[in-house]
């Protein structure tokens, strides 16, 4: 089949890319770079099935595609809130095209929305049929409130068109191919060990996430795409819940960094807590993550090293 993957040069777009290669489809990547990185995609590049298109999704795109996975948006804090309208418009403006386009070529299409749609919860574990606690006019609404929107209308065009969509609802993701500079949790001990420097906990580190190693995140994206029965919105995330502080304290012990672990203020809005429930996506995808937690940080952590050995050449 042809693939349309937006965002396609980002962390899980990279991943999501590499393995649509390996089972032999072709590949439509599209990306403007906003966050993302060429050096993420520079190996598919000779591949004849793999196409680079450098486009801003807010603006109408015209294609022959089989599929689309729309992935395409800032997903960390701290670039969604540098320019929070045009995160807005990168969601809304870029949900109205794709759809428009899936509905033109009569394609199906998945939505990567986010846990951020359930915002701080009130309900433990998060399932899909809880509809959040956000703030419609904080600082993080640009993106909570923007995946919001765009699931609503996914599933209009679905009741208003009939067509054939896919919603899922994405906990936090980590792995090779992360950004250096996009503020996430992983990414920033990860980093600041390395280097040495402090370790920055907000909060007093008591709040929790849970946490998906990219490649078991591609394989829920994938069973899902392939899935004809659920159209969703279903949770895609790891259920074994972790403090951010442990988390600061594994990537520390990974690292054997001497990195002192310093505490600063909690963001504003920021969710105590946070874990999938992911009983449906068992029970319909047969899937669950495999991958512990302290071997895909393992990994990541070694990503890391090289990169920072490439920058330092």
């Amino acid at each position: 089949m042809k693939y349309l993957v937006t965002g396609g040069a980002g962390f899980l777009g990279t991943h999501l890319c590499d393995k649509l290669l390996e089972n032999n489809h072709e590949v439509l990547c599209l990306d403007n770079f906003y966050t993302s990185s060429k050096r993420n995609i520079v190996h598919l590049m000779n591949n004849p099935n793999f196409e680079l298109i450098r486009h801003d999704i807010t603006f109408p795109i015209y294609l022959e595609v089989d599929r689309i996975f729309n992935l395409a948006c800032p997903a960390s804090p701290i670039h969604y809130q540098r320019d929070p309208v045009q995160t807005v418009k990168t969601i809304v403006h870029g949900a109205i095209n794709v759809l428009g386009l899936a509905k033109r070529v009569k394609a199906r299409i998945l939505q990567t929305s986010t846990s951020e749609v359930y915002g701080d919860p009130e309900i433990h574990p998060q399932k899909e049929d809880y509809w959040g606690n956000v703030n419609p006019i904080g600082v993080r609404s640009c993106y909570d409130e923007g995946k919001r929107c765009a699931e609503t209308l996914f599933f209009d065009y679905h009741r208003q068109h009939g067509l054939d969509i896919k919603v899922v609802r994405i906990f936090n993701t980590y792995g090779p191919k992360m950004q250096p500079n996009d503020g996430r949790v992983v990414s920033n001990f990860i980093l600041q060990a390395l280097k040495g420097e402090p370790i920055t906990v907000y909060g007093d580190g008591s709040q929790t996430r849970s946490f998906c190693y990219v490649d078991d995140m591609v394989k829920g994206l994938m069973r899902m795409m392939e899935n004809d029965q659920i159209t969703g919105p279903i949770n895609l995330g790891n259920p074994v819940e972790t403090t951010i502080l442990d988390i600061a304290k594994k990537i520390k012990k990974i690292t054997k960094s001497k990195s002192k672990i310093v505490y600063k203020d909690l963001p504003v809005n920021d969710p105590m807590i946070r874990k999938p429930d992911i009983l449906l996506a068992n029970k319909h995808l047969k899937w669950q993550p495999k991958i512990k937690l302290e071997n895909g940080l393992i990994s990541t952590v070694q990503y890391f090293r090289k990169l920072i050995v490439l920058e330092k050449n």
